[in-house]
């Protein structure tokens, strides 16, 4: 008599460093299975240390962890937990980073400048990881620093869904640099409205000094949509371009609130009606007002993951 081969089953676990775990839990409770037993410590003199409470072996492993403040701390958990779970003989390591950080270094814009966007994607590759999937890196070329994978989700459509349920009149959403007017025309489109593009220039980072405004924002609503927000100085700085042009009033969103230094009190301060962001990086008590609304991507991360994992397109949730 013969015996059959069972036919073995893929398992697909979750996993969570310290970054953000309430958008880890979200995506488990989208997927509906339970967030991976791990915890994330460090020693005294402050290394890294991972503790796997479940096997992995045989498992497509995906470790949900933002590269956001303390950014070196993060990215250092991710890279031991992907060790982790390469030594536990997990199948695959999938690697979902919200939030890249270090993006913004993906060339060399001065002399002896490092391109250290690319130095993160070799980390992450040694390391041990399979894939990546990632939402609207700074700089969509960072995908070819990497020889595995990438998976580059979008937060337009999020973005798009909620202004259209406000029922906004005589739309027009502004790139507030030349680089963003891809993601501008996208949002646009969307809304079924024109663009505008803010002119400016940066002396130094996280300095920007408006220039010119190109497009017709008299008279209408504005929104300006960027893909990270830091130190909210580019966009204090666009909506009083706009209100100066007459602008009836003036929306801001991004897919990362980075939120560093004066930029809470910049976002408090700005004749800015609403700033809408994602929970791609968790915003803490202290950064909380009322003119912030945080949507989830945790429905979009969680489709996305399900699609990879049963070998689905991932491009078709843009459609």
């Amino acid at each position: 008599m013969s015996i059959g081969v069972e036919k073995p089953i893929p398992r697909l676990q979750v996993f969570s460093c310290n970054s953000n775990p309430e958008l880890a839990q979200k995506i488990c409770d989208h997927i509906g299975i339970p967030l991976g037993n791990a915890e994330v410590n460090k020693f005294s003199d402050g290394e890294i240390h991972i503790k796997l409470n479940e096997s992995v072996r045989g498992s497509d492993v995906y470790v949900v962890q933002s590269t956001c403040d303390p950014v070196n701390q993060h990215l250092m958990e991710c890279l031991v937990m992907v060790d982790a779970l390469k030594r536990a003989s997990a199948k695959t390591i999938n690697v979902v980073m919200p939030y890249y950080g270090y993006a913004r270094q993906d060339r060399k814009a001065r002399a002896r400048d490092p391109i250290t966007a690319k130095l993160v994607a070799n980390l992450i590759q040694t390391a041990g990881a399979d894939r990546v999937i990632s939402m609207d890196l700074h700089a969509t070329q960072i995908q070819g620093f990497f020889d595995i994978p990438v998976d580059h989700l979008v937060g337009v459509p999020i973005l798009a869904q909620y202004f259209r349920s406000k029922n906004l009149e005589d739309l027009v959403v502004v790139s507030p640099d030349h680089g963003g007017v891809v993601r501008a025309r996208r949002l646009a489109e969307r809304l079924e409205a024109p663009i505008a593009i803010i002119d400016k220039r940066r002396p130094e980072p996280n300095v920007a000094e408006v220039m010119n405004i190109v497009g017709k924002v008299a008279g209408k609503t504005a929104i300006i949509i960027d893909d990270l927000i830091d130190t909210a100085g580019t966009i204090t700085l666009a909506a009083n371009a706009l209100l100066e042009k007459g602008a009836k009033e003036v929306f801001a969103c991004c897919t990362h609130p980075v939120f560093s230094g004066p930029a809470m009190k910049r976002i408090e301060e700005a004749n800015i009606t609403e700033m809408v962001v994602t929970d791609t990086i968790p915003l803490p008590d202290s950064k909380q007002l009322d003119k912030i609304k945080v949507l989830s991507v945790s429905g979009l991360i969680g489709e996305a993951i399900v699609r990879v994992h049963n070998e689905k397109s991932v491009s078709r949730l843009f459609d």
